[in-house]
Protein backbone atom coordinates (compact mmCIF):
# COMPACT_ATOMS: atom_id res chain seq x y z
CA UNK A 1 0.00 0.00 0.00
CA UNK A 2 1.22 3.49 -0.85
CA UNK A 3 0.03 6.91 0.21
CA UNK A 4 -0.14 9.25 -2.79
CA UNK A 5 -0.82 12.99 -2.82
CA UNK A 6 -1.80 14.35 -6.24
CA UNK A 7 -2.05 18.14 -6.48
CA UNK A 8 -1.98 21.06 -8.86
CA UNK A 9 1.40 22.78 -8.75
CA UNK A 10 -0.06 26.23 -8.14
CA UNK A 11 -0.75 28.17 -4.92
CA UNK A 12 -4.15 26.59 -4.36
CA UNK A 13 -2.90 23.02 -4.70
CA UNK A 14 0.16 23.61 -2.53
CA UNK A 15 -1.75 25.49 0.19
CA UNK A 16 -4.51 22.89 0.25
CA UNK A 17 -2.05 20.03 0.73
CA UNK A 18 -0.06 22.03 3.29
CA UNK A 19 -3.20 22.31 5.42
CA UNK A 20 -3.92 18.59 5.15
CA UNK A 21 -0.40 17.46 5.94
CA UNK A 22 -0.19 19.79 8.94
CA UNK A 23 -3.45 18.29 10.21
CA UNK A 24 -2.57 14.70 9.20
CA UNK A 25 1.24 14.28 9.17
CA UNK A 26 2.22 11.45 6.86
CA UNK A 27 4.86 10.64 4.29
CA UNK A 28 3.50 10.31 0.78
CA UNK A 29 4.53 10.05 -2.84
CA UNK A 30 3.92 13.41 -4.53
CA UNK A 31 2.47 13.69 -8.03
CA UNK A 32 2.29 17.20 -9.43
CA UNK A 33 3.50 19.38 -12.30
CA UNK A 34 3.27 22.83 -13.80
CA UNK A 35 0.02 24.68 -13.18
CA UNK A 36 -1.54 23.67 -16.51
CA UNK A 37 -0.59 19.99 -16.14
CA UNK A 38 -3.87 18.69 -14.74
CA UNK A 39 -4.11 15.13 -16.15
CA UNK A 40 -2.22 13.89 -13.12
CA UNK A 41 -4.18 10.88 -11.85
CA UNK A 42 -3.08 8.73 -14.78
CA UNK A 43 0.54 9.64 -14.00
CA UNK A 44 0.30 8.41 -10.40
CA UNK A 45 0.57 4.64 -10.99
CA UNK A 46 -2.23 3.90 -8.49
CA UNK A 47 -2.80 0.30 -7.41
CA UNK A 48 -5.50 -1.47 -5.43
CA UNK A 49 -4.59 -0.80 -1.80
CA UNK A 50 -3.31 2.76 -2.24
CA UNK A 51 -4.57 5.66 -0.16
CA UNK A 52 -4.89 8.64 -2.51
CA UNK A 53 -5.64 12.35 -2.01
CA UNK A 54 -6.36 14.48 -5.08
CA UNK A 55 -6.37 18.26 -4.87
CA UNK A 56 -7.26 21.06 -7.28
CA UNK A 57 -7.49 19.22 -10.60
CA UNK A 58 -10.71 18.67 -12.53
CA UNK A 59 -12.38 15.34 -11.87
CA UNK A 60 -13.82 15.42 -15.38
CA UNK A 61 -10.33 15.70 -16.90
CA UNK A 62 -9.15 12.75 -14.78
CA UNK A 63 -12.30 10.63 -14.93
CA UNK A 64 -10.97 7.57 -16.77
CA UNK A 65 -7.88 7.19 -14.56
CA UNK A 66 -9.89 7.91 -11.39
CA UNK A 67 -12.51 5.28 -12.16
CA UNK A 68 -9.78 2.75 -12.97
CA UNK A 69 -8.13 3.44 -9.59
CA UNK A 70 -11.45 3.13 -7.75
CA UNK A 71 -12.32 -0.09 -9.54
CA UNK A 72 -8.92 -1.48 -8.52
CA UNK A 73 -9.84 -0.78 -4.89
CA UNK A 74 -7.84 2.37 -4.10
CA UNK A 75 -9.30 4.73 -1.50
CA UNK A 76 -9.53 8.27 -2.89
CA UNK A 77 -10.30 11.65 -1.32
CA UNK A 78 -10.99 14.34 -3.90
CA UNK A 79 -11.08 18.10 -3.18
CA UNK A 80 -11.66 20.45 -6.10
CA UNK A 81 -13.55 23.50 -7.39
CA UNK A 82 -13.35 22.94 -11.15
CA UNK A 83 -16.02 21.39 -13.39
CA UNK A 84 -16.46 17.77 -12.38
CA UNK A 85 -19.34 16.43 -14.43
CA UNK A 86 -21.08 13.47 -12.83
CA UNK A 87 -19.22 12.26 -9.75
CA UNK A 88 -18.55 8.48 -9.90
CA UNK A 89 -20.55 6.45 -7.36
CA UNK A 90 -18.04 4.40 -5.37
CA UNK A 91 -17.94 3.66 -1.65
CA UNK A 92 -14.17 4.17 -1.72
CA UNK A 93 -14.47 7.73 -3.10
CA UNK A 94 -14.95 10.76 -0.84
CA UNK A 95 -15.52 13.85 -2.99
CA UNK A 96 -15.62 17.43 -1.69
CA UNK A 97 -16.35 19.38 -4.85
CA UNK A 98 -17.85 22.87 -5.05
CA UNK A 99 -17.73 24.78 -8.34
CA UNK A 100 -18.99 28.09 -6.92
CA UNK A 101 -17.08 31.06 -8.34
CA UNK A 102 -16.01 32.29 -4.88
CA UNK A 103 -14.47 28.96 -3.77
CA UNK A 104 -11.08 27.36 -4.30
CA UNK A 105 -9.63 24.05 -3.14
CA UNK A 106 -7.81 25.63 -0.20
CA UNK A 107 -11.17 26.93 1.06
CA UNK A 108 -12.72 23.46 0.72
CA UNK A 109 -9.88 21.92 2.73
CA UNK A 110 -10.22 24.71 5.30
CA UNK A 111 -13.89 23.76 5.70
CA UNK A 112 -12.94 20.09 6.04
CA UNK A 113 -10.46 20.94 8.80
CA UNK A 114 -12.79 23.41 10.57
CA UNK A 115 -10.37 26.27 10.06
CA UNK A 116 -7.39 24.61 11.74
CA UNK A 117 -4.89 26.18 9.33
CA UNK A 118 -6.95 29.01 7.92
CA UNK A 119 -3.95 31.24 7.21
CA UNK A 120 -2.84 28.84 4.49
CA UNK A 121 -6.37 28.86 3.07
CA UNK A 122 -6.16 32.66 2.88
CA UNK A 123 -2.84 32.43 1.00
CA UNK A 124 -4.33 29.87 -1.38
CA UNK A 125 -7.40 32.02 -2.05
CA UNK A 126 -5.28 35.10 -2.74
CA UNK A 127 -3.12 33.01 -5.06
CA UNK A 128 -6.20 31.79 -6.93
CA UNK A 129 -7.21 35.43 -7.56
CA UNK A 130 -10.17 35.19 -5.13
CA UNK A 131 -9.41 38.42 -3.31
CA UNK A 132 -12.89 38.92 -1.81
CA UNK A 133 -13.01 35.34 -0.52
CA UNK A 134 -9.53 35.65 0.97
CA UNK A 135 -10.44 38.90 2.70
CA UNK A 136 -13.60 37.33 4.14
CA UNK A 137 -11.54 34.42 5.51
CA UNK A 138 -8.87 36.60 7.04
CA UNK A 139 -11.15 39.26 8.56
CA UNK A 140 -11.93 37.34 11.80
CA UNK A 141 -8.19 36.94 12.48
CA UNK A 142 -7.81 40.66 13.16
CA UNK A 143 -4.48 40.95 11.35
CA UNK A 144 -2.99 44.27 10.33
CA UNK A 145 -3.24 45.41 6.72
CA UNK A 146 0.51 44.84 6.37
CA UNK A 147 0.22 41.22 7.52
CA UNK A 148 -2.66 40.59 5.14
CA UNK A 149 -0.62 42.17 2.37
CA UNK A 150 2.22 39.73 3.06
CA UNK A 151 -0.21 36.81 2.79
CA UNK A 152 -1.53 38.14 -0.50
CA UNK A 153 1.99 38.54 -1.87
CA UNK A 154 2.94 35.00 -0.87
CA UNK A 155 -0.18 33.64 -2.57
CA UNK A 156 0.67 35.52 -5.75
CA UNK A 157 4.30 34.30 -5.68
CA UNK A 158 3.33 30.66 -5.08
CA UNK A 159 0.77 30.80 -7.86
CA UNK A 160 3.13 32.54 -10.24
CA UNK A 161 5.78 29.89 -9.66
CA UNK A 162 3.50 27.25 -11.20
CA UNK A 163 3.37 28.89 -14.62
CA UNK A 164 5.64 27.53 -17.32
CA UNK A 165 5.72 25.11 -20.23
CA UNK A 166 7.84 22.63 -18.27
CA UNK A 167 9.32 22.12 -14.81
CA UNK A 168 12.60 23.53 -16.14
CA UNK A 169 10.90 26.92 -16.60
CA UNK A 170 9.97 27.22 -12.93
CA UNK A 171 11.99 28.76 -10.11
CA UNK A 172 10.97 25.78 -7.92
CA UNK A 173 9.48 22.47 -9.07
CA UNK A 174 6.12 22.30 -7.24
CA UNK A 175 7.02 19.15 -5.29
CA UNK A 176 10.18 20.84 -4.02
CA UNK A 177 8.27 24.02 -3.14
CA UNK A 178 5.65 22.01 -1.24
CA UNK A 179 8.43 20.27 0.69
CA UNK A 180 9.76 23.70 1.73
CA UNK A 181 6.32 24.97 2.78
CA UNK A 182 4.97 21.80 4.41
CA UNK A 183 6.73 21.99 7.81
CA UNK A 184 5.09 25.31 8.65
CA UNK A 185 1.66 25.59 10.27
CA UNK A 186 1.63 29.30 9.43
CA UNK A 187 2.72 31.14 6.28
CA UNK A 188 4.40 33.75 8.48
CA UNK A 189 6.64 31.05 9.95
CA UNK A 190 7.57 29.95 6.42
CA UNK A 191 8.44 33.51 5.41
CA UNK A 192 10.56 34.02 8.53
CA UNK A 193 12.33 30.66 8.68
CA UNK A 194 12.72 29.95 4.94
CA UNK A 195 13.81 33.44 3.93
CA UNK A 196 16.00 32.32 1.06
CA UNK A 197 13.13 30.46 -0.62
CA UNK A 198 10.70 33.33 -0.07
CA UNK A 199 13.15 35.89 -1.41
CA UNK A 200 13.81 33.72 -4.48
CA UNK A 201 10.07 33.59 -5.19
CA UNK A 202 9.68 37.33 -4.57
CA UNK A 203 12.66 38.40 -6.68
CA UNK A 204 11.78 36.05 -9.51
CA UNK A 205 8.20 37.31 -9.61
CA UNK A 206 9.12 40.99 -9.65
CA UNK A 207 11.93 40.55 -12.20
CA UNK A 208 9.72 38.61 -14.59
CA UNK A 209 6.70 40.88 -14.19
CA UNK A 210 8.93 43.91 -14.71
CA UNK A 211 9.97 42.46 -18.05
CA UNK A 212 6.34 41.79 -18.99
CA UNK A 213 5.21 45.29 -18.00
CA UNK A 214 7.92 46.80 -20.18
CA UNK A 215 6.31 45.27 -23.28
CA UNK A 216 4.31 47.51 -25.57
CA UNK A 217 1.10 46.10 -27.10
CA UNK A 218 1.39 44.59 -30.54
CA UNK A 219 -2.02 46.14 -31.21
CA UNK A 220 -4.27 48.25 -28.99
CA UNK A 221 -7.68 49.91 -29.08
CA UNK A 222 -10.31 51.00 -26.57
CA UNK A 223 -11.90 47.54 -26.71
CA UNK A 224 -8.90 45.21 -27.03
CA UNK A 225 -5.16 44.80 -26.74
CA UNK A 226 -2.74 42.15 -28.01
CA UNK A 227 0.62 41.40 -26.41
CA UNK A 228 3.32 39.19 -27.89
CA UNK A 229 5.72 37.55 -25.42
CA UNK A 230 9.08 36.12 -26.55
CA UNK A 231 10.16 32.49 -26.46
CA UNK A 232 11.89 32.87 -23.09
CA UNK A 233 11.45 31.14 -19.69
CA UNK A 234 10.54 34.42 -17.97
CA UNK A 235 7.76 35.02 -20.49
CA UNK A 236 6.31 31.53 -20.02
CA UNK A 237 6.39 32.06 -16.26
CA UNK A 238 4.84 35.53 -16.40
CA UNK A 239 2.14 35.01 -19.03
CA UNK A 240 -0.66 33.85 -16.73
CA UNK A 241 -0.19 36.45 -14.00
CA UNK A 242 0.36 39.16 -16.62
CA UNK A 243 -2.93 38.15 -18.27
CA UNK A 244 -4.75 38.42 -14.92
CA UNK A 245 -3.17 41.80 -14.30
CA UNK A 246 -4.30 43.14 -17.68
CA UNK A 247 -7.85 41.87 -17.09
CA UNK A 248 -8.01 43.36 -13.59
CA UNK A 249 -6.59 46.68 -14.75
CA UNK A 250 -9.00 47.07 -17.71
CA UNK A 251 -11.96 44.71 -17.14
CA UNK A 252 -14.01 46.24 -19.96
CA UNK A 253 -11.32 45.47 -22.53
CA UNK A 254 -10.53 42.12 -24.17
CA UNK A 255 -6.91 40.93 -24.07
CA UNK A 256 -4.82 38.41 -25.98
CA UNK A 257 -1.46 37.37 -24.59
CA UNK A 258 0.49 35.32 -27.12
CA UNK A 259 3.74 33.54 -26.24
CA UNK A 260 6.10 32.45 -28.97
CA UNK A 261 7.16 28.78 -28.91
CA UNK A 262 10.36 27.22 -30.16
CA UNK A 263 8.31 25.29 -32.76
Amino acid sequence: MARIDIFNGDADGICALTQLRNAEPAESRLVTGVKRDIALVEQAGISGEDDVTVLDISLDKNRVALVAALEAGARVRYFDHHFSGEIPDFDNLSASIDTSSDVCTSILVNRHLDGAFVEWAVVGAFGDNLKASAEALVAPLGLSADRVGVMESLGIYLNYNGYGASLEDLHFPPAELFALVRPFASPFAFIEDAKEAFERLETGYHDDMGSARDLRPLRESDSSAVYMLPDEPWARRASGVFSNELANRAPARGHAVITERAD
